[in-house]
């Protein structure tokens, strides 16, 4: 089978005046339901979560996704998070007048988290619980590990300073390029990605993390929706066990864990090629299951297209501010065999 979808970029500019970067992955036909990502710390959407676009796209699904504030290609200072309510509500703002859009009334909406983006996309939930009919969350930031927490006073002293040089990059950190992703050549494509933030991280954002994590932590059990919970049982990043405590807390009826044996952090971008490929069929076969607003098969389950072809996806960035026009670039989704093989642009 072929099936076409259309990758769209565009800006728009937030509550606070800050312009930020959107993009989308669309089929051409009417899609199973709507994805909307929600990207890690310092990462984004355009590149470094492109394939998983493009994965979903060619399995129909609509997908958009949004540079946080001070993330990839949106304004602010890089990987500066005064305020982590500032991120879910730009998130929540965005992606809800999608919802809105006449085209995809009666669509099922998933949301779609990795890493810190599985923090935003539960607080996206606690903030709307009735938007939101399931979500995908890949390794969440949703609990500080015991073997990582910091003492209380060593976070007590930090905070007393938080607000006097809030974007001084003081908190030390390991790697995490190298700690996140398993092979060494996507490794070093992630690393040349200019877009990434790579630098240590700000008090001010190493804190708001530590307090959202911990408030998460504290509220597991408000978690109502269907989710399906992936983690790499090798992962040093987010220990597994935060995962498992989401999947025993929650309060959801229908929830589902998957750890995978020596998988690191970086699920489906730093595995070796079959990795992914299973990593997202068990995603998509989860998101068909429960995409019922639809009459599709529920079942079926379409692998990953090449990273080759994913490299070859051409950039349509808009820069105007406001009202931007709007640029397309349309592509081909070929299956031959086990995997989508080849993306060509119309």
């Amino acid at each position: 089978m072929d099936l076409e979808f259309q990758y769209q970029e565009e800006h728009r500019v937030n509550s606070r005046g800050v312009q930020l970067f959107t993009c989308k992955w669309v089929p051409l036909s009417s899609p199973k339901a709507i994805v909307f990502l929600c990207h890690g710390y310092g990462m984004e959407c355009s590149r470094f979560m492109r394939e998983c676009g493009v994965r979903l796209a060619c399995a129909s699904y609509a997908v958009y996704g949004v540079d946080y504030e001070g993330h990839g290609q949106s304004e602010g200072p890089r990987c500066y998070i005064k305020k982590f309510d500032n991120i879910v509500n730009d998130c929540y703002d965005y992606y809800k007048s999608i919802t809105e859009l006449p085209e995809y009334k009666g669509k099922t909406k998933f949301l779609y988290g990795e890493s810190m983006g599985g923090a935003v996309a539960l607080l996206l939930h606690r903030k709307d619980p009735s938007l939101w009919d399931g979500a995908v969350l890949v390794a969440p930031m949703c609990k500080i590990s015991e073997k990582v927490k910091p003492p209380q006073v060593v976070i007590n002293i930090l905070t007393k300073v938080e607000d006097v040089i809030p974007k001084w990059k003081i908190v030390p950190t390991k790697d995490v390029i190298n700690s996140a992703f398993k092979d060494p050549a996507k490794r070093e494509r992630i690393r040349r990605n200019r877009l990434i933030y790579q630098d240590k991280p700000r008090l001010k954002t190493a804190l708001e993390m530590l307090r959202t994590s911990m408030s998460l932590e504290d509220s597991l059990y408000k978690v109502k929706m269907p989710f399906f919970v992936l983690h790499g049982e090798a992962d040093t990043v987010t220990d597994p066990e935060v995962s498992m405590a989401l999947y025993e807390r929650a309060s959801s009826k229908d929830k589902t864990i998957k750890l995978y044996p020596g998988m690191w952090h970086g699920l489906t971008s730093g595995e070796p090629d079959d990795n992914i490929d299973k990593v997202f069929e068990d995603i998509i076969i989860w998101l068909d299951k429960h995409a019922t607003n639809v009459a599709y098969d529920s079942l079926q389950s379409i692998e990953a297209c090449s990273n080759d072809g994913i490299e070859n996806l051409t950039k349509a960035a808009s820069k105007e501010k406001i009202a931007p026009q709007k640029q397309r670039k349309s592509y081909l989704c070929g299956l031959r065999g086990r995997r989508l093989l080849y993306h060509s642009e119309i």
